[in-house]
This record gives C-alpha cells, sequence and structure tokens, in this order.
C-alpha cells in the first residue's frame, strides 16, 4: 500500500469520526456514545493496518474464513482489537465464529445460539450478542420480527457462554433522511424495552455509510462504516 493510500484511510477514519460527531450534536448526543465499528470485509490486512495505525481497533466482517484468517493475523496486537462477526451465520459454520470473534452481530436463531454457546471456549469471555431484526420485513434478509425478539431474548439470556448486549438491524434502503429516522425509531423504541428486562443491553448496532446521521439521530450506539473508510469494494477476485 502506497503512502497516499495510507493517509487516505487516516483522512477517511477521521472525516468519519467527523461526520459522527455533528450528527451527535445536531440531536444533542455525545459522539463518545457512538462507537465506530470499521466494516473490513474484503480489504486486505495491509488496509487494516493502517486504520490501526489511524486508531481504529473495532472492525466488522462479513464472511466467515476471511474474518477468521484477519482474526489470527492480528492475534497478538497490542492493545487487542475487537472482532465483530456481521454476516448470516450457518450453522456449520458457528464453531469459527464462537472460536475467534469478540462479537455475533446477527443472531436470530434459537439453533445458532444454542450452537455458540455450547461453542465458545469455557476459558474465554462470553460471546457477545446481538439480536438480528428484519426491520423492513425483507424475504431476501436475515432477521427476525420484533415480536419475536423478546423470546430469543429470553433463551439467549439463559445461556452462560454468551452475553446478549442488544440488537442490530439493516433496512431497507431509504433515500429520505425521514423514511430511515421512522424505521430505526422503530429499533430504538424495541431496544429501550429490552433494557428494562436485562441490565446489560447497551448496544443498539444500526447505521452504515448512506444513513449514519438518521441512525444516530433515532438512538444508535454503533455505526457500521465500510465503504467511506476504506473504500468501493472489488468484487471480482
Amino acid at each position: 500500500m502506497n503512502q497516499r493510500q495510507h493517509s487516505a484511510i487516516a483522512e477517511n477514519l477521521q472525516q468519519v469520526r467527523e461526520r459522527i460527531a455533528s450528527s451527535a450534536a445536531l440531536c444533542e448526543r455525545s459522539p463518545e456514545e457512538i462507537t465506530l465499528l470499521a466494516v473490513s470485509k474484503t480489504k486486505p490486512a495491509s488496509a487494516i493496518e493502517e486504520a490501526i495505525a489511524a486508531g481504529q481497533l473495532a472492525f466488522g466482517e462479513n464472511y466467515v474464513q476471511e474474518g477468521v484468517e484477519k482474526v489470527a493475523a492480528f492475534s497478538n496486537h497490542q492493545p487487542p482489537l475487537v472482532w465483530h462477526f456481521i454476516g448470516p451465520l450457518q450453522s456449520n459454520k458457528s464453531r469459527l465464529v464462537a472460536e475467534n470473534f469478540d462479537w455475533c452481530h446477527t443472531l436470530d436463531r434459537l439453533k445458532i445460539a444454542q450452537r455458540l454457546n455450547e461453542q465458545r471456549s469455557k476459558d474465554k469471555a462470553p460471546l457477545q450478542v446481538l439480536i438480528q431484526v428484519n426491520i423492513s420485513d425483507e424475504q431476501s434478509k436475515s432477521g427476525i420480527s420484533l415480536a419475536e425478539v423478546p423470546q430469543l431474548a429470553a433463551d439467549i439470556a439463559a445461556m452462560p457462554h454468551l452475553m446478549l448486549r442488544g440488537l442490530m438491524a439493516i433496512p431497507a434502503a431509504e433515500t429520505d433522511y425521514d423514511s430511515q429516522l421512522a424505521v430505526f425509531r422503530q429499533m430504538t423504541e424495541a431496544f429501550n424495552s429490552l433494557k428494562l428486562s436485562y441490565p446489560q443491553i447497551d448496544t443498539l448496532s444500526m447505521g452504515m455509510t448512506d444513513d449514519m446521521p438518521a441512525a444516530i439521530a433515532a438512538g444508535s450506539t454503533m455505526v457500521r462504516i465500510g465503504t467511506a473508510i476504506f473504500g468501493a469494494r472489488d468484487y471480482s477476485a
């Protein structure tokens, strides 16, 4: 990676952080309430190194095998990086997530929760998990309905090697800010309701490059940003 690209990732991270701060200020929130998760899927380790050099320590991966390789590559980094699995999770890949990642954002089935709980090493901290809600009711997307959240939350809360931290959503793409806000507010309502039952609930993962301001205005505590940090992805490989 040349010097120009090196500085581009650092500059992009700075711009994203400034956008988070300005979006937070508009709704009288502190930027410290919002975690920036850098989505590094399909990006090489060298790009992650540049982000780390610019102070980024939390990374999101969508593909299990690729993510596991990156976790291993940076396993000795100090301070430790925090790795979030944010892609759809199939049963046959659950062990790799349980053994390698710190977080899983995409829990939407009891069966997967049970597998992750069984496969998480007893000498590791519990796997931090979020329930994925299909807030726009899209057939093509994973996630459960809002009505199903309380039961799955109760099931997960009883599992000793998982720690339920909150909710995640990927709403249908909307270009209109008010439409984005309305959908995100449904998530915030469900999140606040969940917090009444589980004191450890503190994470609402929603908002990406194109809808981050609306997500923050609605109450997001974690935004997942890839393109605005690392540039467009090349899927041709």
